[in-house]
């Protein structure tokens, strides 16, 4: 023991399962906690009003608890390099301890501190716990490459082991957190209005996300209850394939992007769980460990693939992306943006986004979807950009990935898929009691149910009845849904058709491994109902479920 440590937090944002900080306090005999704001990170380059409160509000929980502990939480505004220069020499640090950042927009600042601390004679320590798996060893195990597969991945990572346990409570009995004179003043956390957007005042909100650790151990307890539940019942991830999209939400993605909740900790919770409450129907469906971690698995997956890519969120020198001529619409994005393409289950989930900074996934698929390949014909960039600015898990990686798995640009097979989520179709599954399409579309809230997702059909009377005129009191839609979606099946097909030609390496393209796949990707049930293949797809018209092979 000896000398002075730095726990640098980024995301992470959490006191449990942090192996940096549990290096600091078996190795120095005191502790500054420093948060500092760059202007990017967490994400913040390009951040609303939503996120960046959730941000906030994490921040503030840490600093409650170091508070608590008899401490202080120190933040700056500026560049690290010269926050770093400044403090290490001020403070006679000795050693500084982050986690890891896998992603290659952060890399360059690491770097940059990781040179300044050995100029220093600084001792860093970059923890891994932030993914399950180191991403730079997945990669070495598969030969120097990222695996272009999922199913490729998760051999790869189950040859590797099982994740790492989470890290014991940490016990700061062993340090003192250090308390400058003056440290509200000079270092506290800068009220809100000075660094965060301002709020757009006409927003609504139905469900109120605040962040912050204790927050997201409180969700997961809650969250666990309704896992157990599921499996004692012999199913799994219950609100994936059979959503709940009125009640308030369960989701932990946030408290993940951020790391207020650890996925380690999500990912032992649930796998013992599993273990502990597994039964003859979990085991004759073919349910095992990875089937309930395959959301946690799939993050995995697209941190892996952006690891050595710049340019992953771009199409641009994107070499797992394909070179799509979308077009430019800045009226029709505005109107999908804003939640008025006058598809009552697309506009709700926009709304929903825009409002509350959340979307469930399957209105993430069908929004996608809708703006990119399947209907409007609208680069996956454009829609990349809003999801960055309003929602609340904008993961850099994990985002730019489902843009380009939806849109057919990647992880898809060479644009083989030429259905799509049918905006009214899907809804109709997805939200059966329309409670959902009613909450966000009010305009539309006395509709009958027969017209509720195609309101344009219902006959003037009826409108007149429900004191919602189409064209005037809600939009007429900006697309015709059947004929966009074979006009541009027949694009993808040519385009399909130009690269082959071109000799296009196909197996430079990631691509999913099989039905089952693209099933658990699209949160689609297994065909455990009475229905025929054929009524199946009929019911669902435009659906996602063709089988896909590996290259």
């Amino acid at each position: 023991m000896g000398g002075v440590g730095i726990i640098w937090f980024r995301h992470g944002l959490r006191i449990h399962d942090n192996p940096a900080l549990m290096y600091l306090l078996d190795t120095v005999d005191v502790v500054y906690p420093v948060f500092i704001f760059d202007g990017e990170v967490a994400g913040t380059t390009l951040c609303g009003y939503n996120r960046w409160r959730f941000l906030y509000q994490s921040l503030q929980d840490l600093e409650r608890q170091f508070v608590q502990q008899g401490g202080f939480f120190y933040t700056f505004q500026g560049k690290p390099t010269e926050i770093f220069a400044k403090i290490i020499k001020e403070w006679e640090v000795t050693h500084v301890a982050f986690e890891q950042d896998p992603e290659p927009v952060w890399q360059e600042r690491d770097t940059s501190v990781k040179d300044l601390c050995d100029k220093m004679n600084v001792e860093w320590k970059e923890a891994v716990s932030h993914t399950l798996w180191n991403p730079y060893e997945v990669i070495d195990e598969n030969g120097g490459k990222p695996p272009i597969t999922f199913a490729g991945f998760q051999e790869i990572v189950q040859s590797m082991g099982q994740p790492e346990r989470p890290t014991p409570t940490p016990d700061f009995r062993k340090v003192k957190l250090a308390v400058l004179p003056n440290s509200q003043k000079l270092y506290g956390l800068p009220a809100f209005e000075k660094i965060g957007p301002a709020i757009e005042t006409e927003l609504q909100k139905k469900n109120i996300w605040r962040g912050g650790e204790l927050i997201g151990l409180e969700l997961l307890e809650g969250r666990m209850e309704h896992e157990i539940k599921a499996f004692k019942e012999g199913t799994c991830l219950p609100n994936q394939y059979t959503p709940n999209l009125v009640d308030a939400p369960m989701s932990l993605s946030p408290y993940l992007r951020f790391g207020c909740v650890s996925v380690r900790l999500f990912y032992w919770r649930v796998t013992d769980a599993f273990n502990k409450f597994k039964n003859d129907k979990l085991l004759d469906k073919g349910i095992n460990e990875a089937s309930v971690s395959v959301q946690l698995i799939w993050r995995e997956f697209f941190y892996t693939m952006s690891v050595n890519n710049i340019n992953f969120s771009k199409m641009k020198d994107n070499p797992i992306c394909l070179q799509i001529a979308w077009k430019e619409d800045p009226v029709m994005l505005k109107s999908w943006k804003m939640g008025q393409t006058g598809y009552p289950w697309i506009d709700a989930c926009m709304r929903q986004l825009r409002h509350e900074g959340w979307m469930h996934q399957v209105g993430r698929h069908a929004v996608t979807c809708f703006l990119t390949r399947g209907d409007l014909w609208i680069s996956w960039e454009d829609g990349l950009q809003v999801f960055y600015e309003w929602l609340l898990d904008a993961d850099w990686s994990i985002c730019a990935g489902n843009w380009m798995w939806i849109s057919s640009s990647a992880f898809e097979k060479f644009l083989s898929c030429p259905n799509c989520f049918c905006p009214v179709r899907y809804g109709q599954r997805m939200d059966p009691s329309g409670k959902f399409v009613r909450r966000w579309v009010p305009e539309i809230a006395r509709y009958p149910d027969c017209y509720l997702f195609e309101p344009w059909k219902a006959p003037r009377e009826v409108q007149e009845k429900a004191k919602c005129i189409v064209g005037k009191d809600y939009p007429e839609v900006i697309v015709e849904h059947k004929s966009a979606a074979a006009y541009n099946n027949e694009k993808m097909k040519s385009i399909s058709q130009f690269l082959q030609e071109q000799n296009v390496a196909l197996r430079s393209y990631c691509a999913p491994s099989d039905e089952r796949e693209i099933r658990e990707f699209s949160w689609l049930p297994d065909d455990d109902d009475d229905l025929t293949d054929e009524e199946d797809l009929e019911e669902c018209e435009q659906y996602h479920t063709v089988t896909v092979k590996v290259l």
